[in-house]
């Protein structure tokens, strides 16, 4: 197990090594990064003193060593937006973006698991080939086109929920104060409503494309005809011997999924003006704000790799014959 740890560990941080890499060259992929920091109207002997006070008149190598130790030390450069140091811009932002990954990724797993477990136990009926259309559709349909379907019909249309705005969650319960959090959460669903869905559509789709063909995999293996012989109940033999073997596949998904939803809310967030990450880089990429860019590109990132590490420790927790150490 430690010497599985070891090298995963030595894996990940390579990932993050390649990230910092790209994140670092991407600020020189449009030309000199000094003309960013200067006016329209700077002199040349200004770009000049401002090109050697950053640091940019230095080798590549160099910069990026510079670029390294800052982010080692959690400095990731000054927004040219806020003019204040970018992580903290970002990881202000980060627990709007993470309410509505967990949000869409609850939906996701509480609707997607169980429709893929009935659509495998009634394989090539009505309600399986019902399933599979919806699934198709859901992995069909651009996320942008369903969530201002939602905001036309379910908010403009019916006035059923707000189509923007925002009520913390996380927030208060990252400074210490359940009673707030828990006080704000009946307020808080009806702006998560519309936004989670739109992202946990696709997730809710493909998780019941995956559980169905993990099931029927199980369904057809010897032990669970074994059960069956035995006299077992079919809900003991469904989820004690082949959904507790199908799972595998479904959380190794799920793990990636998380990651997914989470690098994935810019467009969403943007629709529905939701004041998280993805919002956040979008401004920042139409006012060319390259560190508050690159500090949210390496926050996504690590915690990216995270997540797929922690999937593979559980990996042994769920299979027991799975030996991580060898």
């Amino acid at each position: 197990m430690a010497l599985y740890m070891i090298r995963r560990l030595s894996q990940s941080l390579l990932v993050i090594f390649g990230v910092s890499v790209i994140t670092f060259l991407a600020m020189h992929m449009g030309g000199d990064p000094t003309y960013l920091y200067v006016s329209e109207r700077a002199s040349n002997e200004e770009i000049i003193a401002t090109r050697a006070k950053l640091g940019f008149d230095k080798p590549l190598s160099v910069q990026y060593l510079r670029f390294a130790e800052g982010l080692v030390h959690g400095d990731l450069g000054t927004s040219l937006t806020y003019r204040t140091p970018a992580l903290p811009v970002v990881l202000k932002r980060f627990p709007a973006t993470l309410e509505l990954t967990f949000f869409a990724l609850t939906v996701a797993v509480c609707v997607g698991i169980p429709l893929g477990v009935l659509a495998a136990i009634n394989q090539g009926k009505p309600l399986d080939g019902g399933i599979m259309l919806m699934a198709m559709f859901g992995q069909s349909m651009p996320n942008f086109w369903l969530g201002i379907m939602l905001i036309l019909s379910v908010g403009l249309g019916l006035r059923w929920l707000p189509i923007s705005g925002r009520v913390p969650l996380l927030d208060p319960l990252l400074d210490g104060d359940l009673d707030t959090m828990l006080a704000n959460l009946p307020h808080a669903l009806p702006y998560l409503i519309m936004p989670g869905m739109t992202i946990a559509f696709f997730s809710l789709a493909r998780t019941s494309r995956l559980v169905r063909s993990s099931m029927l995999e199980v369904l057809s293996q010897d032990y669970v005809r074994t059960a069956r012989s035995k006299g077992l109940t079919e809900l003991r033999v469904i989820m004690h011997h082949a959904f507790r073997n199908a799972q595998l596949p479904v959380v190794t998904m799920l793990g990636l999924e998380f990651g997914f939803l989470l690098g994935g809310v810019v467009v969403v967030e943007t629709i529905f003006s939701w004041p998280g990450v993805g919002r956040l880089v979008f401004n920042a990429i139409n006012h060319r704000d390259i560190p508050l860019v690159q500090a949210a590109v390496l926050t996504f990132s690590i915690v990216f790799v995270g997540l797929n590490l922690l999937v593979d420790l559980l990996y042994a927790q769920l299979d027991p014959r799975i030996r991580l150490g060898s």
